[in-house]
């Protein structure tokens, strides 16, 4: 689905989705429509009730969280630097289940990644510069439902562009994916 402003683009898992938004450039700089709500909504995207915003140095790398009940969808964009950003679908009655998706999302494309719930997500810093990773959410936090897997897992065999990532303790200690296999959460 396409308009004069966006391009909407199913990617390889389902529910995942590019955006293409327009840059308009001239000698002064730049200008970007980064969110329409009547537009999204349009192309069956939802309301979003909250808007965050990370900031990390080169080299880091967050994930890979998730969020249930209720599921957790992200509109994910980069105002400044680059990412590897990675999801892994964790929806047991996917038929991709257990696969993995990545792709660089930063501030000269004028990209979003739209995320839905059933995803676990995580991204790492690419680059010299810090990102500025802005990104929407469907539903609002909630610590008591959140959930992650170890960016490290070797049964999903993640290719983090980055050798030596810095990351939070939290995130290093996060489960395997075959434990979350076998204590699957209450979508």
């Amino acid at each position: 689905m396409s308009s004069e402003r966006v391009k909407i683009s199913p990617l390889s898992l389902p529910g995942l989705l590019l955006i293409d938004l327009q840059v308009h450039t001239d000698r002064r700089g730049f200008f970007i429509e980064r969110y329409n709500e009547a537009r999204f909504e349009q192309s069956g995207l939802p309301r979003f009730c909250q808007d965050n915003h990370s900031r990390s140095v080169p080299g880091t790398l967050r994930g890979l969280h998730y969020q249930v009940r209720p599921a957790q969808g992200k509109l994910v964009g980069v105002i400044r630097g680059a990412i590897w950003d990675v999801v892994v679908d964790i929806r047991p009655a996917s038929p991709t289940y257990g696969q993995h998706l990545g792709t660089e999302l930063n501030d000269r494309d004028a990209r979003l990644l739209w995320i839905p719930g059933g995803f676990a997500h995580g991204f790492c810093v690419v680059g010299s510069e810090p990102a500025d990773v802005i990104y929407k959410v469907d539903a609002p936090y909630d610590a008591m439902t959140e959930g992650g897997i170890v960016w490290s897992d070797p049964d999903l065999a993640i290719r983090w562009p980055v050798s030596q990532p810095t990351v939070s303790d939290k995130d290093r200690n996060l489960p395997s994916f075959s434990a979350y296999r076998r204590n699957l959460p209450l979508w």
